[in-house]
């Protein structure tokens, strides 16, 4: 089935999923206490691997990179992307160091932004990668924020298919507009095609970067990925643990590239508190879920699949 029918679909199904509680951080003072309260265990992520100006380069495969966050660096055959880098900035306490700044970035010929949520989208990160990034690309209301701040940047609708050199990018249908359900968030109405995914189709394989957003039946029919950028925390407004389960095992030989985890100091925001201990127990064959540390190389590859 071809990709452009299966995010079509999506994108109509997505808007039929019911509104939950809207996603907050968890209020974690505790007034009248002599002392602070111990601190929850959270999972963080393996010391991180730097890297410079080589893994921007020529080459003859597609390595990825994760970044922390939710964000992957891919160099496809020498064409390079970012998507969602936060390199800086952020406005939580960190857990990692940056396996690379954004003044040490040498050129790209494209960034990939999901949503406008600031640790997808990071104004100070995107700022100072202008300088060497030939576009960015993201959904209509995303482009409209990054045209603000003079990017050069490129809106699409869901379903629509832009290409980055030998790279194919299709926007699929995300739901993650949590800012309707919290009355006063925001003074905007806010609608599922505000943001996305990306299937991003590579010479040695496809990736799938889901993006932020809740579980519909459409992620669990897609063409089978070669790789998954994988979100698996426990929020109602992604897919829950539950969810990235189901997302796990309907694709049951694809590498999860785990992120969106070990990277915030937030134990008690479910957004940015996954542990990979607990995914690897309730996956179908666990081994192929893929625990980078910030900056470690992977290699893609196609799978084998069933004719």
């Amino acid at each position: 089935m071809k990709i452009q029918s299966i995010v079509i679909g999506m994108a109509l199904i997505g808007g039929l999923t019911s509104l939950g509680h809207a996603q907050t951080t968890a209020d974690s003072t505790r007034s009248g206490l002599a002392k602070p309260a111990e601190k929850k265990y959270q999972a963080k992520a393996p010391k991180t691997q730097p890297f410079g100006t080589a893994a921007f380069g020529p080459s003859k495969q597609t390595t990825v990179r994760w970044l922390g966050f939710a964000g992957f660096l891919v160099n496809s055959r020498g064409t390079t992307l970012m998507v969602d880098p936060v390199l800086q900035g952020f406005d939580m306490p960190v857990m990692i160091d940056m396996p690379i700044t954004p003044k040490a970035v040498p050129h790209l010929d494209a960034v990939l932004i999901t949503h406008a949520d600031n640790d997808h989208f990071s104004v100070s990160t995107n700022q100072d990668l202008k300088r060497v990034t030939k576009a960015y690309h993201s959904t209509i209301y995303v482009d409209s924020l990054m045209q603000n701040l003079g990017l050069p940047a490129f809106g699409h609708n869901i379903g629509d298919i832009f290409k980055v050199g030998p790279v194919q990018v299709t926007l699929t249908p995300a739901d993650h507009a949590y800012q309707n359900a919290y009355p006063g968030m925001s003074k905007r109405r806010f609608k599922n095609e505000d943001a996305c995914g990306f299937w991003i189709q590579t010479p040695d394989g496809n990736i799938w970067a889901p993006g932020d957003s809740r579980l519909t039946p459409g992620h669990l029919t897609m063409p089978t990925p070669d790789a998954i950028f994988f979100d698996f925390s426990d929020s109602e407004w992604h897919f829950t643990f539950e969810g990235a389960v189901k997302i796990a095992n309907a694709y049951p030989n694809t590498p999860l590239l785990l992120c969106h985890w070990g990277s915030v100091d937030a134990p008690d925001f479910t957004p940015f508190n996954g542990d990979p201990k607990e995914l690897a127990k309730r996956v179908v064959n666990p081994a192929r879920i893929h625990v980078l540390a910030p900056g470690e190389p992977f290699i893609l590859k196609p799978l084998k699949k069933n004719k």
